[in-house]
């Protein structure tokens, strides 16, 4: 029989046992948020588009802050949950300026935004128009065209979208279940590199519009998505040589029945104004390769790492010296928890335990994808900038 070791426990003191046991909160990580900055980018988005309504993408980051900030700057909002259109809402925003993106809800979600209001949602198919007009009678629908997401860091493409063809059937449809075929929209990739990636879609737009008014119908919104980059590794063309481009294929395919157009950034908007400070847990060598630990990881705000889709700038308080290739790697035991394994970071070599490296260009889909807690480890926290 195997041995067994047998342990006595330890007594906690009196006064240990007399209250609840608190661990003593970190430092870090934490989201540096700098709301002014996101508003300046705001107003640079909508210069660069003049005559489109820019619709902020609540998802990008909710923070009721910089909600309440872009509301009161002229903002208009895209939401794609009933928690988004609270926020919205309470952040200052009107319920008939809402546009409900998300494709495929919940019954319930689309009865719950039409009584507050909302009259706007997206579609993609037969199935999800039938459901929006049972559910929101008399609303406006868009229809979303499916894009190739070519140019861009995170495509969007397959999950959501239909082809030209089929959306002027479903705006068919929509028109004779009650709806209003407002138009159709797309979303052309997350952290879109390419200018011109907007002009096949448009294209396909105008040729959905045709066909409409070929039947009668007057559809007179084009939803032009999101997509435009903000200042992460690798660089991007300035916001102006987007508003050209998109100007250029306005006119192109469409003339003189160009339609009510928006826009729906959420990183272009955000993601600039804000940096991810985070602490170097521990240095380790593996074999040839360097692991930096941090406190931050794929699942405490940085999910956009995952098959290293989006790369942030880094920056430490060890900068200054020479460099060296190296792994990132979360706090939690899971395997997954890994940042930039195939193509490594350089880092400084004198980095070590207690250092802070800092992510920029940090403001987007990092505190919305940790708003619980994971594997043990506390949802992102946000730190407004002062002044």
């Amino acid at each position: 029989m195997a041995a067994t070791l047998e342990t006595t426990p330890v007594p906690l003191p009196a006064r240990v046992r007399s209250r609840p046991l608190r661990h003593p909160a970190a430092a870090t990580p934490y989201l540096h948020l700098d709301v002014a900055a996101a508003v300046t980018r705001f107003r640079r988005i909508g210069a660069a588009l003049p005559g489109t309504a820019v619709h902020y993408a609540v998802k990008a980051n909710p923070d009721p802050v910089l909600l309440a900030a872009l509301a009161a700057a002229g903002s208009r909002f895209d939401v794609a949950s009933p928690a988004e259109v609270v926020a919205a809402i309470e952040a200052g925003a009107a319920p008939s300026e809402l546009v409900c993106s998300n494709p495929v809800k919940r019954r319930e979600d689309i009865s719950f935004a039409a009584r507050l209001g909302v009259r706007l949602f997206v579609v993609d198919s037969l199935e999800e128009t039938q459901k929006v007009a049972a559910a929101a009678p008399g609303s406006a629908v868009l229809c979303r065209l499916v894009t190739s997401g070519d140019g861009s860091d995170w495509s969007l493409s397959r999950k959501y979208g239909c082809s030209s063809t089929q959306a002027t059937d479903i705006l068919r449809c929509a028109a004779a279940v009650g709806l209003d075929p407002a138009g159709v929209c797309f979303h052309v990739g997350s952290q879109q590199r390419d200018p011109q990636a907007w002009d096949a879609p448009i294209a396909d737009a105008a040729r959905v519009f045709a066909a409409l008014r070929a039947v009668g119908l007057d559809p007179w919104l084009l939803d032009l998505g999101g997509g435009f980059p903000a200042h992460l590794e690798g660089g991007c063309p300035p916001l102006a040589s987007y508003g050209a481009a998109i100007e250029r294929s306005l006119r192109r395919h469409l003339g003189a029945h160009r339609p009510q157009t928006i826009v729906e950034p959420g990183r272009a908007v955000v993601a600039d104004a804000g940096t991810l400070v985070s602490t170097v847990l521990a240095v380790v060598r593996r074999g040839e390769t360097r692991w930096v630990f941090l406190d931050a990881g794929v699942f405490t705000g940085l999910v956009e790492t995952l098959d290293e889709a989006i790369r942030y700038p880094l920056e430490t308080s060890a900068d200054g010296g020479p460099t060296g290739p190296c792994v990132l790697a979360g706090p939690t035991c899971d395997s997954v928890d890994v940042l930039y394994e195939r193509r490594p970071v350089e880092l400084p070599l004198g980095l070590g335990e207690g250092d802070t490296v800092r992510l920029r260009a940090a403001g987007a889909y990092t505190t919305c994808y940790s708003t619980v807690g994971f594997n043990g480890f506390a949802p992102l926290p946000t730190r407004h900038a002062q002044g």
